[in-house]
């Protein structure tokens, strides 16, 4: 599924939704954006939704009971099968979801083991990475999701979210966020990149 969603800028910008790349093709049940980032720990979203508002299995928003049960049958799953990598991937997610992130980095830790070159993947981990200030450790996986697929946008994107708004080195940044605009101008990302850029100028984005 495509969890794949990262984080949105402050100041009134959104620089995306950090949503994880849960997981294009990793597992979840249904497709979802990327993995962007919300905002830094404290700062208010200009845009609603995040990880929660993604639709569940029923098309509608799926509950805290519905992952909760989902989390209990995948636990069985890997208990019987441990190199399940897709149940290892739905665990993730769910815990992702339930922003119990240190039980999502360590499920998607099992997932990497059996399939470690899984860009969504890293960047979902990577998601789960930034939520608990591991900045260092967030910004690894999406430099090594974005090797391992250079037009994987979100991990790029993500790149200059943490540059930005974690690491405070804002020439890095636009590095990455001009690459976004390089590599995938139609984007949704890229277009979050184009005003990130313009607000980092201090100038109005284009349209």
């Amino acid at each position: 599924m495509n969890r794949n969603t990262l984080m949105a800028l402050v100041g009134g910008l959104a620089v995306g939704l950090l949503v994880g790349y849960q997981v294009g093709s990793s597992g979840r049940e249904e497709a979802r954006p990327a993995a962007s980032f919300g905002p830094p720990p404290g700062a208010a979203s200009p845009f609603a939704g995040g990880p929660a508002a993604f639709p569940g299995a029923q098309g509608g928003p799926a509950t805290s009971l519905d992952m909760e049960r989902r989390i209990a049958v995948s636990r069985e799953i890997v208990a019987r099968d441990p190199k399940n990598v897709q149940a290892w991937i739905q665990l993730g997610n769910d815990y992702y979801d339930l922003h119990q992130a240190r039980e999502s980095i360590d499920a998607y830790a099992k997932a990497l083991a059996l399939e470690p070159d899984n860009p969504d993947v890293l960047t979902d981990q990577g998601v789960m990475y930034r939520e608990l200030r591991q900045y260092d450790r967030a910004l690894a996986n999406f430099k090594k999701a974005n090797q391992l697929k250079p037009d994987h946008i979100q991990s790029l994107y993500n790149i200059g979210v943490v540059y930005q708004h974690d690491l405070k080195d804002p020439a890095r940044a636009r590095q990455a966020w001009e690459k976004v605009v390089q590599v995938a101008p139609a984007s949704p990302q890229a277009a979050d990149a184009r005003r990130a850029i313009a607000d980092l100028k201090g100038q109005p984005a284009s349209r």
